[in-house]
């Protein structure tokens, strides 16, 4: 079996803040296969986001990684000089960000844009970047002509092909996208999803989409990796964790999402917060939200477990999944008490 792109090994990132030390990355491990979409998937604040921006090298500088590896292509880039990353970075890891707007220079062309990235990052000279130009935006279904146009005469869903252009400018390795399409209608969403997914199949693009939508990840992603509060809960292709959810977290979640095959059912949310990483539950950090809730789960924190084939979930109750996801669909399970 070819070895993976990306091997993330017990990754811990902490943050330095005014109430101390907040770890909101705590022992992550997954992996990207090659000619694979990754989906990270989880709340607002769980540290997807934080996990992408780690394999760039771009932190903000109250963060620190505190211990783990990231494996990029058999090398642990935690361990490299920052040189050796900062070189990586755009060449052969490169990120689509969630506003394509705030990371477009408004004053400069769309074309000058890219050329900077091809002659500066890629060796290429201004005709060559201009030729390489016209093939991404075709590539990305943009008009070249357009390539002397300014970032603000292009629409919402147009500036973010080109972002996607800009990604894959000098044929990267790992493409990492950071919420692509949140800022977009559900019309453009489909639109732009259609583009990565097919750039994805025809490049076999190795990619991780961080996303809190579950209908992002059912569209494109092979794989699965849900992410609560710093920790990975559960991990596995993305067919069979949408269809068997195996942690109630992610039962939860599925839970909560439409399905056009129940119409009737009625969508619950799940009750209550994540935890507050600055002082996390000693137990398993999903136990004051869990409805299936055990004295042990207060107390032990569950390791992660190999269930079946490329999955794997953190929960002490997953072996009985089965009769969990069962009781998961019934609306007064997560109504509170």
């Amino acid at each position: 079996m070819e070895p993976p792109v990306l091997d993330v090994r017990n990754l811990s990132i902490e943050y330095r803040t005014s109430r101390g030390i907040v770890r909101a990355v705590d022992g992550v491990s997954f992996s990207v296969p090659k000619g694979a979409i990754v989906g990270l998937v989880g709340e607002s604040g769980c540290g997807k986001t934080t996990v992408a921006r780690s394999i760039t090298g771009v932190l903000h500088q109250s963060a620190r990684i505190a211990g783990g590896e990231l494996v990029f292509k058999g090398k642990d880039l935690v361990a490299a000089p920052a040189k050796e990353w900062l070189e990586k970075r755009w060449r052969d890891i490169s990120f689509i960000p969630q506003s394509a707007m705030n990371s477009l220079d408004p004053v400069y062309r769309i074309g000058a844009q890219l050329e900077e990235v091809l002659v500066h990052r890629g060796g290429r000279t201004r005709a060559e970047a201009r030729s390489r130009s016209s093939e991404l935006f075709d590539m990305v279904g943009l008009n070249p002509a357009r390539l002397d146009e300014y970032p603000h005469q292009f629409s919402g869903g147009m500036r973010q092909r080109v972002a996607i252009a800009l990604a894959l400018a000098l044929n990267p390795g790992l493409v990492i996208a950071d919420e692509p399409v949140t800022a977009l209608d559900v019309i453009v969403q489909r639109q732009i999803l259609d583009v990565i997914r097919d750039l994805q199949r025809k490049l076999s693009l190795s990619m991780i989409l961080v996303t809190h939508d579950i209908s992002v990840v059912a569209y494109v992603s092979d794989k699965i990796v849900v992410m609560y509060a710093g920790r990975v809960v559960e991990t596995g292709s993305t067919a069979d964790v949408l269809e068997r959810p195996r942690h109630p977290y992610m039962m939860g979640l599925t839970n909560a999402f439409p399905d056009l095959d129940t119409a009737a059912h009625d969508l619950v949310p799940i009750d209550g917060s994540p935890p507050d990483l600055a002082s996390p539950p000693s137990g398993c950090r999903f136990a004051p939200r869990c409805p299936f809730l055990l004295p042990r789960c207060e107390t032990d924190d569950p390791a992660s477990a190999a269930m079946g084939e490329g999955r794997s979930v953190a929960c002490h109750r997953a072996p009985e999944a089965d009769d969990l996801r069962a009781r998961a669909k019934e609306s007064a399970t997560w109504l509170p008490a």
